[in-house]
């Protein structure tokens, strides 16, 4: 995932800082409890923004994305977002439907085999369904890993206008063409979103 976004930032400080306040959100709150080990690294992408989190528990943000902070509120909202989703354990659960996606549109693809046309149809269909199946946990994980991660963040003391704030940046990366990829869910409710928080 590293080399995708061209490598690790080699500022060692920088590193620190981002591993700093994520130890901070997982020590200081229900995250603790989790079994996984987090840890947090900063990526030389500077164009994409973006921030995500791998199921065993490493967790990455661009430098892109990095960029456009302005506090450390907004980077522990960023942080909690993504360790909402290793302890909500959707990238586990993503990578399973994904095999049972698999597995079905290898079975539909198997049993309509005697006529290849059938086959085929069969094995879009299937695939279809995997992908529709797939949308509608993405957005539930993506409404959960919100509800996480504003309390993990607010239970190790930042401000939870922090993530107000990072909305209206998102909000603005998006007005500006292309949106960012990251909380691609959460920023179609930015508004209710901020007249709750």
């Amino acid at each position: 995932m590293a080399a995708q976004h061209g490598g690790l930032y080699q500022d060692k400080a920088l590193q620190g800082y981002i591993s700093q306040v994520g130890e901070q959100i997982v020590k200081k709150s229900a995250a603790s409890g989790s079994p996984y080990p987090f840890e947090f690294y900063l990526l030389s992408d500077p164009r994409t923004v973006n921030a995500f989190a791998l199921p065993g528990g490493q967790i990455f943000l661009t430098l892109a994305m990095l960029r456009r902070l302005n506090s450390e509120a907004q980077l522990a909202g960023v942080l909690g977002h993504e360790i909402g989703h290793v302890v909500g354990r959707h990238g586990a659960e993503h990578l399973a439907k994904q095999k049972l996606g698999v597995a079905l549109v290898n079975a539909v693809g198997i049993a309509a085999s005697d006529d290849a046309q059938s086959g085929r149809q069969a094995a879009l269909l299937a695939q279809a369904i995997n992908q529709m199946v797939s949308l509608k946990y993405g957005r539930e994980d993506e409404l959960e890993s919100d509800r996480l991660g504003f309390r993990f963040m607010t239970q190790a003391g930042y401000n939870p206008r922090g993530i107000v704030e990072l909305m209206q940046v998102l909000n603005s990366i998006r007005q500006g063409g292309q949106p960012p990829e990251f909380f691609s869910f959460l920023r179609s409710y930015a508004p209710q979103r901020t007249c709750a928080a």
